[in-house]
């Protein structure tokens, strides 16, 4: 049942990603053959019109389907998903609402000309394809298949969900070697070899489809769509030949991308913050600042253009100059017969395109030195400003357009010192930028040889890599571990950090403790679930149960709500004799799939059901996790974090005490928590930091 879940994960993956494909470079391609005819007709007011309401017209879509009907949709998902891997279990992240809001999100904004990308929804998407098939469909709009419905367990909904994430990569970027890598470096947080295996088979199972698919388009009957095969932008060279004075570029790029990289996060995360305290304030504030966004990029990518200067049609143009129609090297653009508009031909233009222009080859002469510092600034600040509006947008693509401008930048410095192209500059600078901000490095090295096609620059793609990310990790977080924080997601990291050493669970247990005798009242339950927001309560046995007050295990707030619902009461506090489990199937206490479920709210009961009493003892996890409270702090993070818990139960030192003294839950490990607690370990932090920052910055 696994490997034929793992088949249709690829198989509707692929689909959706070829279909994602299609239709934004069929409706971004319509939108600047529109504006280009206009603009060989001299009509530039009219192209502006047409250009910039189109383009808000597709923004404003995007934004209205996400804040209205889902809103977990917005962003790329991939800081969401990588956090449920973690153990945080969003609402909503993966419901059937937010798997149609993000495919039809993700193309419209992605075809409105924002500097945004379809890659990071893409693994959203297929998160949300595998969670939903490891359900069994959705139970809300009643799309349920029985047959499915044998996952509703934390581990194997965990594993289809990460075989999803490495299918979305595979469909995104066409690399089925890089999903599986970029599945296990950077979302999953618990790793088995079989996962290895049903990952590798999913991305194959993308790939072999998406390879009859695109092979089906050289028919032409795909519009605008692209030339077909999986290599999205080729740039191989069966003559690439480099020597010892192509490394110090490359090393230079290594130090650019990682310091470009972190400046980048740092921006973003500011950025983000503000856009917060704006979204807070309502819908209309999320939509109008998506709008805003939208307009101003239009303005800038229809205006900077006008900044360059036309050059002269090469003699020796690999293709028609200047460029007719939607894509190409040489954009005619407001440009005389036989001149074009180097700017224009990166600027205005799709995202994919430009790579395509950037990483070309035999065009060293194309771009003036201004064109691609504009292009590059343009780039990086728009690329800010644009990722954190509520719609479906990644930061792949434009990270990649991003990189290329200033690797090919550096090419263009280097000159004739050097044997590599400028396309090639190209690619090293994307690696770079990617290391630099991203923070990987295997999937990433093999996801840009996927791209491009070229394995001779393995050597200094992971050398770029390695040295990019290395300069970054001085100075901040990779971005999506800072979207998480700035989301307020628990993510609980591998590491243990010092001071955890020197603290025990029960420094850091806070109270009060809510806990429910064996046999309880239902008014006693229904109070409790109405002014607490915990999600396990302790199970405890007191005389005449038991001798002496005892821990009896742990249950769960959603199994509470169903004993409830299903109003299996007894009238006196004697343990039942009714056998469970012919009240209640198992897919009762099943894992809750996307949706919100019931609460406690929605319930309603009589005075005399509220003074009835409920025996938790047979829905009750009799064998919990445990630890004694002067275990080490650090330790219980590593229990808690490798065995995958949601709660650990604290239990005294000295018996005799009450049976239990605690709940530790992922936000008791949180830093801000225990430095809340105790604010004298961040002077001890701070001495440490003050003394690690002179030795990272003499190393460099």
């Amino acid at each position: 049942m696994k490997w034929l879940l793992c088949f249709f994960i690829g198989l509707i993956v692929s689909l959706i990603g070829f279909f994602n494909n299609l239709a934004v470079e069929n409706i971004a391609g319509l939108k600047f053959v529109v504006t280009s005819n206009m603009m060989l007709a001299r009509r530039f007011g009219m192209a502006f019109l047409v250009f910039s309401v189109s383009n808000l017209i597709l923004t404003l879509f995007a934004s209205i389907i996400t804040a209205f009907i889902a809103p977990a949709a917005a962003g790329s998902g991939i800081p969401e998903v990588k956090a449920y891997l973690n153990g945080v279990d969003a609402p909503g992240i993966f419901s059937l609402r937010t798997l149609i809001v993000k495919i039809i999100g993700s193309i419209s904004a992605v075809s409105s000309s924002l500097f945004v990308g379809k890659a990071g929804p893409m693994v959203h998407t297929g998160a949300c394809v595998a969670a939903l098939l490891g359900q069994g469909g959705s139970k809300r709009f009643r799309l349920t298949w029985r047959w499915l419905c044998f996952f509703k367990n934390d581990r194997d909904r965990r594993d289809l969900v990460t075989c999803g994430s490495a299918a979305g990569i595979a469909a995104g970027f066409r690399a089925p070697v890089g999903g599986v890598l970029f599945a296990l470096e950077e979302m999953a947080s618990w790793w088995r070899s079989v996962l290895l295996w049903r990952s590798f088979f999913t991305t194959a199972v993308v790939a072999i489809v998406l390879r009859a698919l695109i092979d089906f388009c050289l028919s032409g009957k795909c519009g605008l769509f692209g030339k077909g095969g999986l290599i999205m932008f080729d740039v191989y060279s069966a003559s690439v030949t480099y020597h010892l004075t192509d490394v110090p570029p490359a090393l230079a790029l290594g130090v650019i991308g990682g310091i470009f990289g972190s400046l980048f996060n740092f921006l973003l995360d500011k950025v983000l913050r503000i856009y917060n305290l704006i979204n807070e304030k309502g819908i209309v504030y999320k939509i109008s600042l998506a709008c805003a966004i939208s307009v101003s990029t239009s303005c800038l990518l229809f205006g900077l253009p006008w900044l360059a200067s036309c050059q002269p049609c090469p003699s020796d143009a690999s293709e028609s100059c200047p460029t007719i129609g939607r894509s190409g090297n040489f954009k005619k653009f407001q440009c005389p017969p036989g001149h074009y508009n180097d700017l224009a031909s990166l600027i205005f233009n799709t995202n994919d395109d430009a790579v395509r222009n950037l990483f070309s080859k035999n065009t060293n002469s194309e771009f003036q030195y201004s064109s691609i510092l504009i292009f590059f600034v343009t780039c990086f600040f728009l690329t800010i400003f644009s990722c954190g509006i509520v719609a479906p947008v990644g930061l792949f693509v434009p990270v990649i357009v991003t990189g290329a401008s200033y690797g090919r930048f550096v090419g263009m410095l280097v000159g004739s010192h050097s044997s590599l192209n400028h396309g090639l500059y190209a690619v090293l600078g994307a690696a770079s930028f990617l290391g630099g901000s991203m923070r990987m490095t295997v999937s990433l090295c093999v996801i840009i040889l996927e791209l491009t096609n070229n394995l001779l620059l393995l050597p200094l793609i992971m050398l770029v890599l390695l040295i990019s990310k290395t300069v970054a990790d001085a100075f901040n977080g990779n971005i999506f571990d800072l979207i998480m924080k700035a989301k307020g997601f628990p993510y609980l990291e591998t590491h243990v950090e010092p001071y955890m050493r020197q603290l025990t669970v029960g420094d850091v247990v806070t109270g009060p403790l809510q806990v429910f005798q064996g046999i309880e009242k239902v008014g006693n339950i229904v109070h409790v679930l109405r002014t607490t927001r915990h999600n396990g309560f302790p199970v405890i046995d007191e005389p005449p149960l038991s001798e002496s007050p005892v821990l009896y295990g742990l249950i769960l707030r959603a199994n509470l709500i169903e004993l409830l619902k299903k109003k299996a009461f007894m009238s006196a506090t004697v343990p039942t004799s009714i056998d469970a489990l012919k009240l209640f199937p198992a897919g009762d206490f099943a894992e809750r799939g996307s949706g919100n479920g019931d609460r406690i709210e929605e319930l309603r009961f009589t005075e005399e059901e509220m003074g009835m009493f409920l025996d938790l003892h047979p829905f009750t996890n009799a064998s919990p996790y445990t630890v004694v409270e002067t275990m080490s702090l650090a330790k219980a993070l590593i229990l808690f974090r490798d065995v995958g818990l949601r709660h650990l139960m604290v239990m005294p030192k000295i018996s005799g005490r009450s049976p239990v003294v605690g709940i530790l839950t992922r936000h008791d490990f949180m830093p801000e928590h225990i430095l809340g607690l105790h604010p004298l370990l961040i002077r001890s932090r701070w001495k440490r930091l003050r003394i690690r920052l002179p030795r990272v910055f003499k190393f460099f």
